[in-house]
């Protein structure tokens, strides 16, 4: 990657202007400026890509989820109508394969709309075309734009790419964290002069002893609130599964993704993913201020477990010939596994409810599995 960008320029000329940008305000741009953001017009996915989702990897993640979307329906007294949302969908590939699990079950198929989220034009092509033939799929910019009605909403590796602050502890306080121009003209990071007000107040007791030097981050409340909010008011209930913590703490997760290796987050703005872990208890926390019910958080590999993933392969690879049975042992072993390129521990599930319903399949310690056949 080289260091220029378009949007490169554009930063500069703004903290130029109005002095160094927020953490946050860069992040921002980068992936979502309308004319040069990352998540605007391209589609990061897959080898020619930057980065694999769990979706891309595997037919056996969709379909889990599909089969955990009844156990929902079912749990909300199966109403005649399901919003089925998912939030960030890529290529349409998780959806997809949740609804072929689904047909399994017509009462629920022919309840189902189905609504995606997404705002960049290329994948929404792309989801179009993998979703071609589904009936009564609709398309929104905001998760406010879907219907009301009882909801099963899903969000993987959504809120990592939501713009995170950062604030850094000095002698004087805790600091913003901030994006300026070097003497030389490039982009690095420096901190605000200033301390943050009253800062301290607001943070996790863990987080007030960090020692001088820190990196605290933190998301604003908004869209997960605007998700517990949704399922509190129609029912139902939303899954997010995204890497990250169980507990809030001190560390600096900002990070860039580009062809599948990590790159410097301020070299050419807009054209590497930009990402940071997700802080599930502050997400639990905040769904829980508005009202919803929050389940979990267990680790991917735990929830796909309990869903019966090993089960679904082991039927997959009876009807496969070898290679095809090997990929989907390596597959089982990436979604659920530990170590090097395993997503098992790293990757977080939780659940947000209507308060109604007092347990989600895989997501509770006694939770029975949800694995069924389903065809090759």
């Amino acid at each position: 990657m080289t260091d220029f960008s378009a949007l490169s320029e554009e930063i500069k000329r703004l903290i130029k202007s109005a002095g160094p940008m927020p953490v946050w305000r860069y992040m921002e741009l980068c992936l979502n400026h309308p004319d040069y953001g990352y998540y605007v017009s391209r589609d990061p996915l897959g080898r020619e890509g930057d980065f694999t989702t769990s979706p891309e990897i595997s037919q056996m993640f969709g379909e889990l989820l599909g089969l955990w979307s009844a156990s929902v329906w079912t749990a909300a007294g199966e109403p005649s109508t399901l919003r089925l949302v998912e939030i960030g969908p890529g290529r349409g590939t998780m959806m997809a394969d949740a609804l072929r699990a689904l047909r399994v079950l017509p009462p629920l198929y022919q309840a189902l709309s189905v609504h995606l989220v997404e705002i960049n034009p290329v994948l929404r092509e792309k989801q179009k075309a993998t979703l071609a033939g589904i009936r009564n799929v609709h398309w929104h910019t905001d998760i406010a734009e879907v219907p009301e009605g009882p909801a099963v909403i899903l969000a993987n590796e959504y809120f990592d790419v939501l713009p995170i602050h950062q604030a850094v502890k000095r002698d004087t306080g805790w600091h913003e964290r901030v994006v300026e121009i070097s003497g030389s003209g490039a982009l690095v990071f420096g901190v605000a002069p200033d301390p943050i007000p009253r800062f301290e107040v607001l943070l996790p007791p863990l987080v007030r002893m960090a020692p001088v030097g820190a990196v605290f981050e933190w998301r604003p409340d908004a869209e997960i609130m605007k998700i517990a909010a949704r399922v509190r008011d129609q029912g139902g209930a939303a899954l997010i599964i995204d890497y990250g913590h169980v507990r809030s703490d001190v560390g600096d997760t900002f990070q860039a993704i580009a062809k599948h290796s990590f790159a410097d987050p301020l070299q050419s703005p807009g054209r590497a993913d930009l990402t940071a872990h997700v802080d599930f208890q502050a997400l639990a926390r905040a769904a829980e201020d508005v009202g919803a019910r929050t389940h979990g958080p267990v680790t991917q590999g735990e929830f796909l477990k309990r869903l019966g993933i090993e089960t679904r392969a082991v039927s997959l690879m009876a009807k496969a010939t070898p290679q095809v049975s090997e990929d989907i042992s390596g597959a089982l072993q990436r979604l659920t596994g530990e170590g090097r390129g395993a997503m098992g521990s790293m990757f977080k599930v939780l659940g947000v409810s209507d308060p109604a319903i007092t347990s989600l399949v895989a997501l509770s310690r006694d939770a029975e599995h949800a694995a069924a056949e389903q065809p090759a």
